[in-house]
C-alpha cells in the first residue's frame, strides 16, 4: 500500500511514516516546511518528501496513492486537501489509520495529560524495552536511549505499543482528540489543565475529552491517575469502568492504597516500599513521570524492581532540560516548557540539578494558547523562580511587558531575536545557566547564543 502523509513533518505524522515504512509499505509525504532534523530522519528511511500543498502532487509523487493520511495542521483551504477531495480520493487521520493499521491487536499504553506526556511515554517504554518486551512506541520528542521517536515491532514479537496520548483534535473532519482512536488497555491520566485555548472554550470541554477516552479503556483495563489532580476527579466522577490505580506525591491524602513518591525518591504502592527511585532526571515532577510510568508497567507485568532498576540508565528525551552547550562556564539549555505550570517545574528542576548559579529564564510565548493570551495571568508566577527572564514578544497579540510588569526589573522584554540575544550574552556571567524554552525552533536561538558566548569570550582572551 502506497500511503501519502500530509504534514508528514510533524513528530506525530513523522512517527506514523517511519511505523508505516516498516511495516512493508511505500511512503510519501509533503508539508509546508521540510528541513532537518525529520526531514533528513525521513529521506534516510526512503521516504520521498515534497515541500508544500501543490495540488499537482496528484499527477507526480501522490499519484498511485492509495490512501491519504491528514495530519491535523491541514485544514479545508488547503490546495492540496481541497484537490484530494475533489477528486474523491481516499483519505484518514493519522490517529484512525494508526488505529486500524498498528494498534487494533495490541496492548496499548497510552500516556495523556496535560504536561509529561513525552517523558512519561519515554520512561514506560525504556522500563518496557529493559525488561525485554520489546514495544513499538510513538512518542512526541526523541528518546535519547532509542535515538528515534517510533518504533514498530512485530505482533509476532510484541504485543505491547506505548503511546503518546495527545488530547489535540484530530483532523479537519474529526474534531475529537487523537487519543479516543488509541483504546488503551493501561491509560496512564497525568494531569489536567487547560490549554489548547484555540480548540477548546474552556477546561471543562477537555475534560469532556478524557471523559471519552476513559470510556473507551476495557473493564479489565487499568487507570493510573494523579490523585492530586481535582480535574482528573471530576473526569473519572463522570463514569468510570475498569480498574483504577491513583498515584502522587507523598502526603497527599488521595491516593490511600495506591501509589505514592517521597522527596528522596521512595516509592510505596498501598503503604508498603518498593524501592526507591534513582535517576538523571531534575525536578519532583519527574519524579512523579516516573512513578506513572512503573505503575503502568507493573500492569503489563513488570515488576517494579525490575522498573526501578531500568530507569536508573533512563537518559531523557531530546529538548528536556537538554544541555545545548557551555561556553566560559555559562551552561545553555534547551526545554520544550510553554505553559506556566512547565515552566515552573521546568525551573525548579533545573534549580534542583544545579543547586548553585543564576537562572537566566528565556523564553518564547509561541504556542497558540500562549499567543492567545489565555494564561498570560499566570506567567509571572511561573517565572518567578529565575532570576532574570528574557521574553521574546514577536507574535504575541497581547501585551507581554505589561503581564510580565510584576517581576519589576528582572524582565527584558524584546521584539527582535538579535537583540534579545544581545540582551542576554550582556547579562551573562560565569556560573549562569541560560534556560531558553519554547515549543518551536526560536530562530535557532541556542546556537546563536553559543556563537556569540563563544566570540566574546575569544575578544576578551585576546583583548587580555
Amino acid at each position: 500500500m502506497h500511503l501519502h502523509i500530509l504534514g508528514i513533518c510533524g513528530t506525530f505524522m513523522g512517527g506514523i511514516a517511519a511505523i508505516a515504512k516498516a511495516a512493508g509499505h511505500t511512503v510519501s509525504g509533503c508539508d509546508a516546511n521540510v528541513y532537518p532534523p525529520m526531514s533528513t530522519q525521513l529521506t534516510t528511511l526512503g521516504i520521498g518528501l515534497t515541500e508544500g500543498w501543490d495540488p499537482d502532487q496528484l499527477e507526480g509523487i501522490a499519484r498511485d496513492a492509495d490512501v491519504f493520511v491528514v495530519g491535523n495542521v491541514v485544514s479545508r483551504g488547503n490546495p492540496l486537501m481541497e484537490a484530494v477531495l475533489d477528486a474523491g480520493r481516499v483519505h484518514v487521520s493519522g490517529p484512525q489509520w494508526l488505529y486500524e493499521n498498528v494498534l487494533h491487536d495490541r496492548w496499548v499504553l497510552a500516556v495523556a495529560g496535560t504536561h509529561g506526556k513525552t517523558s512519561t511515554t519515554a520512561m514506560l517504554a525504556w522500563i518496557l524495552d529493559h525488561a525485554g518486551l520489546s514495544p513499538g512506541f510513538l512518542i512526541g520528542g526523541v528518546a535519547v536511549d532509542f535515538g528515534i521517536s517510533a518504533r514498530l515491532c512485530g505482533a509476532d514479537q510484541s504485543p505491547f505499543f506505548v503511546i503518546e496520548a495527545d488530547e489535540y483534535d484530530t483532523a479537519f473532519f474529526d474534531k475529537r482528540s487523537k487519543f479516543v482512536h488509541y483504546h488503551p488497555r493501561t491509560a496512564i491520566l497525568n494531569n489536567l489543565e487547560y490549554d489548547h485555548a484555540d480548540i477548546f472554550p474552556d477546561l471543562a470541554a477537555i475534560e469532556t475529552q478524557f471523559h471519552h477516552l476513559v470510556r473507551t479503556v476495557p473493564g479489565q483495563g487499568r487507570l493510573i491517575v494523579n490523585g492530586g489532580e481535582a480535574a482528573l476527579d471530576r473526569v473519572l466522577a463522570r463514569g468510570a469502568w475498569s480498574e483504577i490505580e491513583r498515584f502522587a506525591f507523598e502526603g497527599t491524602d488521595a491516593v490511600a492504597g495506591g501509589w505514592t513518591i517521597g522527596e528522596d525518591g521512595t516509592v510505596q504502592f498501598a503503604g508498603a516500599i518498593q524501592g526507591r527511585l534513582q535517576f538523571g532526571e531534575a525536578g519532583r515532577h519527574n519524579q512523579l513521570n516516573a512513578l506513572a510510568a512503573i505503575a503502568a508497567a507493573r500492569h503489563a507485568g513488570v515488576p517494579v524492581a525490575h522498573s526501578l532498576a531500568a530507569l536508573v540508565d533512563f537518559r531523557g528525551v531530546k529538548r528536556r532540560l537538554e544541555t545545548r552547550g557551555v561556553v566560559a562556564g555559562i551552561t545553555v539549555y534547551d526545554d520544550f516548557a510553554h505553559h506556566p505550570t512547565a515552566i515552573a517545574t521546568t525551573i525548579d528542576g533545573l534549580r534542583r540539578r544545579t543547586r548553585g548559579g543564576r537562572v537566566l529564564a528565556v523564553l518564547e510565548p509561541r504556542s497558540n494558547t500562549m499567543k492567545l493570551g489565555a494564561v498570560k495571568d499566570a506567567l509571572p508566577a511561573s517565572l518567578e523562580g529565575a532570576d532574570r527572564i528574557f521574553c521574546y514578544a514577536a507574535n504575541v497579540h497581547w501585551d507581554v511587558a505589561g503581564a510580565l510588569r510584576p517581576l519589576a526589573d528582572r524582565v527584558t522584554v524584546i521584539d527582535d531575536i538579535d537583540r534579545l540575544i544581545d540582551a542576554i550574552v550582556a547579562d551573562a556571567r560565569s556560573g549562569d545557566h541560560i534556560l531558553v524554552m519554547s515549543n518551536g525552533g526560536f530562530g535557532g536561538i541556542h546556537d546563536k547564543l553559543l556563537n556569540r558566548l563563544h566570540a566574546g569570550t575569544a575578544k576578551v582572551t585576546a583583548s587580555g
